[in-house]
């Protein structure tokens, strides 16, 4: 196995009965990268990573996963953490006595298992003694980032982490994973938040109907020739509306864009046009204030890329 990846799937399939959950996958991940996986619902995440966790064998192809193949015989190594469909927790326990209690299943003494530092790592330290019954969804997710944290992973397998967090605690976890990667920890996660894969990933993966249709860093999706709408908002809409109007490449999609009152123009245009656009506001004197897509760039490739794969089933 190539020293630099610490997971390297060829051909990975997985049925269970007639359905087909995972069809010919290919994945590399490389040490110390935050490598994000998108689909659909039933387009084989939750399968690809209970494989990665050991929690099931495929049924074809070969995964390797930190050096060492994983077969029927080989559970996932000890280096190797996370969860699938949210993490497991004993509700009557608190969020110390969940932790005190995975530790002790893995054969080790609560006073040294790190319990502490984990909970302040994902921000628990002040409901260390609350019950875990108590907890909002988001706490819970951060409890069960800190039980996978405990065994100091190489590895990290999340499913839906920043699933219930408010914009503190998602900060606040997204914190915890950049410095994992930095630290060389990899890490793979499962979200149907384009957002959060895109300010975390360095590469992602989109999966369809169990195939792999995209996989590769988020600039490539970038790079490729896809025109996006963009929500323009400038000093002068009128001028800044007859400007786009000029430019070759540009097109006006909202209606109401005509309007001179109108604050907001939207276009569609590929990265090239949209740039002369800036120029030219640039030169008349027209103060930019806002560019954005309306969906952006990992989204828009999501939606083609899934359709256009399920419309060829």
């Amino acid at each position: 196995m190539d020293a630099l990846l610490a997971i390297r799937a060829r051909g990975i399939t997985k049925s269970f009965g007639d359905v087909v959950a995972l069809d010919g996958i290919d994945l590399d991940v490389a040490q110390g990268q935050i490598h994000g996986l998108a689909g659909s619902n039933g387009a084989g995440k939750t399968t690809l990573l209970g494989l990665l966790l050991g929690l099931a064998v495929a049924d074809s192809g070969r995964l390797e996963i930190l050096g060492t193949q994983v077969g029927r015989a080989l559970a996932a190594p000890g280096s190797i953490s996370g969860f699938v469909d949210g993490p497991g927790l004993y509700p009557s326990l608190t969020a110390r006595q969940n932790l005190a209690a995975l530790a002790a299943l893995r054969g080790r003494d609560a006073r040294t298992a790190g319990i502490d530092d984990v909970l302040d790592q994902v921000g628990l330290t002040d409901v260390a003694d609350d019950r875990a019954r108590g907890f909002s969804l988001g706490m819970r997710q951060r409890l069960g980032l800190a039980a996978a944290l405990l065994t100091k992973p190489r590895l990290l397998v999340l499913d839906e982490p920043s699933n219930g967090l408010d914009p503190a605690g998602k900060r606040h976890v997204h914190g915890v994973l950049d410095r994992l990667a930095s630290e060389g920890t990899s890490v793979v996660l499962s979200s149907h938040r384009m957002d959060d894969l895109e300010a975390l990933c360095s590469e992602v993966t989109i999966l369809a109907t169990g195939r792999v249709v995209f996989s590769g860093p988020l600039g490539k999706l970038a790079a490729e020739n896809r025109e996006l709408d963009y929500r323009v908002i400038t000093s002068d809409p009128p001028a800044a509306r007859r400007l786009a109007a000029d430019t070759t490449g540009i097109r006006i999609v909202d209606d109401t864009a005509a309007r001179s009152d109108t604050e907001v123009l939207l276009v569609r245009a590929l990265a090239p046009a949209l740039d002369e656009l800036v120029v030219k506001l640039v030169h008349a004197g027209i103060a930019l204030r806002e560019l954005a897509p309306v969906v952006s760039p990992l989204e828009a490739a999501f939606l083609a890329l899934t359709e256009q794969q399920e419309a060829g089933r």
